[in-house]
């Protein structure tokens, strides 16, 4: 009896969940989130004008959109195609990506987002534009007033 006493058990089992590995795992996912989600910010850093009103519901579908900018300078964003590092397009390229996109999805919404230092007549364009491309109705981006 002597001997069982003196002996300890080395093959027992631990009936614990070691959540430290978890929690580990989970701080390294929210810090990669926490990077690339202002990565993802989409498009040209455009001023855009204020307008008082509700936010309109956004749909599923990802808008055509035309970002016009301080200096006139025209860009293009569509959910299947995107300019190279948010390089400026000329009007003739921005209406041939217009139409495929359309033809791609049709009833995407096609907006424009003008910066608010933009003269009105560069937003106009950029709205005419779509128009000729074949987009049916055309909206303009805004910013909502606090």
């Amino acid at each position: 009896m002597a001997q069982v006493q003196g002996r300890r058990r080395r093959g027992r089992v631990v009936a614990e969940i070691n959540v430290v590995p978890y929690i580990d795992v989970m701080l390294v996912l929210l810090i990669i989130f926490m990077i690339t989600t202002p990565l993802l910010e989409q498009g040209v850093e455009v001023d855009l004008p204020q307008a008082k009103g509700q936010a309109v519901e956004q749909k599923q579908q990802t808008p055509i959109t035309v970002t016009v900018d301080r200096d006139g300078k025209l860009y293009f964003d569509a959910q299947n195609y995107r300019s190279e590092k948010d390089k400026p397009e000329d009007p003739a390229h921005i209406m041939a990506l217009t139409r495929v996109a359309l033809e791609r999805t049709p009833n995407a919404p096609v907006v424009v987002r003008g910066d608010k230092d933009v003269p009105y007549q560069a937003v106009i364009d950029a709205m005419s534009l779509l128009k000729q491309a074949g987009a049916p109705k055309v909206g303009l981006v805004t910013k909502v007033a606090d």
